[in-house]
């Protein structure tokens, strides 16, 4: 901290005069910006709308309950189609990610200069887009339903669990694979007896997380039609029919609710 003289006496501050105009300078471009985008928020927002919110939301709160319990029996096919969406997704993904990954990391790279730049634009391609916007797109180029769902949410998974693949594989501890190394062992050996094992309970880990993910994720594919119950739910959403849409949520929240305690059950068996 900076000493000032005073009166003879020093003064302890925690920042310099200058350092103080530059916190607060940062603090009034903060606030500028702020108001201008509040401002052509504002403008673009019709206020009656949003002051009448609550009493159109309690107006669907009274449409949507009770919920309709006898529909429960269509909602059997699609809530497995859900399951199967996000499962299927997340095994596409997690073989696509496993040799993403080896080539990323800067230990098991063929080429730093070469390959690495381009397992890591793979990487962030997938993880940049929604799978939403996957699912458009593929429900564009090969139809909609549930394949377009799977593929989406592989695309969607590879780049996440390829980063902290990557990221397991870097740190791993370099001496097991010098000892592997020093017996004459090819490289293939060298991955399947040194790195391989010191990386499966991350692998695992990112595996169980990233299907927990898909799961909610997969919910709301059917929406944009790429199937699961989200398809149900944009089918009663369409016909206002509030009762089925209560239905439909609550029987979302169940399986993402399931889902999460499988996956930490899971985490916990492996850690």
């Amino acid at each position: 901290m900076p000493v000032i003289e005073h009166d003879g006496a020093p003064v302890w501050r925690r920042r310099t005069t200058g350092a103080r105009l530059v916190r607060w300078f940062g603090w009034l471009l903060g606030l500028a910006v702020f108001l201008v985008c509040w401002q052509r928020i504002s403008a673009a927002t019709t206020w009656f709308f949003v002051w009448d919110a609550p009493r159109i939301a309690g107006d669907i709160w009274d449409r949507a309950t009770p919920p309709r319990w006898e529909y429960i029996t269509r909602l059997g096919r699609p809530i497995w189609d859900t399951i199967n969406i996000a499962t299927m997704g997340t095994l596409i993904a997690l073989c696509l990610a496993v040799p993403v990954a080896f080539l990323a990391a800067r230990n098991t790279t063929p080429s730093a200069l070469f390959v690495r730049p381009l397992a890591l634009l793979v990487i962030v391609a997938t993880r940049s887009i929604n799978s939403l916007i996957w699912a458009l797109l593929l429900i564009a180029i090969i139809g909609p339903g549930v394949f377009a769902g799977v593929i989406a949410i592989a695309i969607r998974s590879i780049g996440f669990c390829a980063k902290l693949l990557y990221e397991a594989i870097e740190e791993i501890d370099r001496a097991q694979v010098e000892a592997i190394t020093a017996t004459g062992a090819s490289r293939w050996q060298i991955m399947a007896y040194g790195i391989a094992p010191q990386i499966m309970p991350a692998f695992a880990g990112i595996a169980v997380f990233r299907w927990d993910i898909n799961i909610r994720e997969s919910t709301v594919l059917g929406l944009v039609g790429a199937g699961g119950i989200g398809l149900q739910l944009s089918a009663s959403l369409n016909v206002l029919a509030w009762p089925q849409v209560s239905l439909i949520l609550l029987v979302i929240l169940a399986a993402v609710v399931i889902g999460e305690w499988v996956s930490a059950k899971v985490r916990g068996a492996i850690i």
